[in-house]
């Protein structure tokens, strides 16, 4: 028996929909209404895998942690200065701060701003 057979008595033979086991005598298709029955899936074994994030969602909860950022106020951030060129206007010297923006066994992301003429970019490392 091949390993697709071994599996296929879960699912419609019509349209491939899971089918419901409503009833002790047949499994039958919420979509189309094919129907199979009890013997065909009796005494068989089947095996899933269920993770903590399905858990999650399917009964509504956040993560504890979430992956998103929240906005840097850059009128807060300290910010340290390096001597690097400005890409734009070459003034002589950057202004930079790092956030950790990708998971935590990747670089952080630098921040550069030019005092003269205000041109920001950044750098993953």
């Amino acid at each position: 028996m091949a390993f697709c057979e071994a599996r296929d008595f879960l699912f419609c033979g019509v349209c491939g929909t899971l089918l419901s086991f409503d009833s002790l005598d047949f499994a039958k298709c919420p979509l189309c209404g094919f129907k199979r029955a009890a013997e065909e899936i009796e005494g068989k074994e089947t095996h899933y895998t269920i993770t903590a994030e399905d858990i999650r969602r399917e009964l509504k909860i956040e993560p504890f942690v979430l992956l998103e950022t929240a906005p840097i106020d850059e009128e807060m951030v300290q910010r340290a200065v390096v001597n690097e060129s400005c890409p734009q206007c070459h003034h002589p010297q950057l202004e930079y701060y790092t956030r950790q923006l990708r998971s935590a066994d990747e670089g952080q992301t630098v921040f550069y701003e030019c005092p003269e003429c205000r041109h920001k970019f950044s750098v993953n490392t």
